[in-house]
């Protein structure tokens, strides 16, 4: 079995970087996606070198993508001239999922 290497709770490095670093927030967001993808890049090989990957299923997710990033645009169009209620969204996102992560787990 080739190693997996987990990327979950990648979302939380985020608003880590921004008052560790004083990076600003899209800097932070960039540099995030950096690290998630080459860690993804790295498992995806790993598992398709492996003969472990369903390409129906794998297209499929690649479909799923191009259109979530296509309306990612659009939206990132919208919030991108209103910094504050992406600031405001983006920690409602991270407090929602620890608070499910909290109460499934229980």
């Amino acid at each position: 079995m080739p190693p997996a290497f987990g990327i979950g709770g990648g979302f939380l490095i985020v608003p880590g970087l921004i008052p560790a670093t004083k990076m600003p927030l899209p800097f932070a967001i960039g540099t995030s996606l950096v690290v998630v993808s080459a860690l993804g890049l790295t498992t995806a090989a790993s598992y398709s070198l492996s003969g472990l990957v369903d390409w129906g299923v794998t297209v499929l997710l690649i479909a799923g993508g191009v259109a979530g990033t296509i309306a990612g645009i659009a939206l990132g169009k919208v919030l991108g001239t209103r910094k504050r209620l992406l600031e405001r969204g983006f920690a409602a996102v991270v407090i929602a999922t620890g608070a499910y992560v909290t109460a499934s787990s229980i």
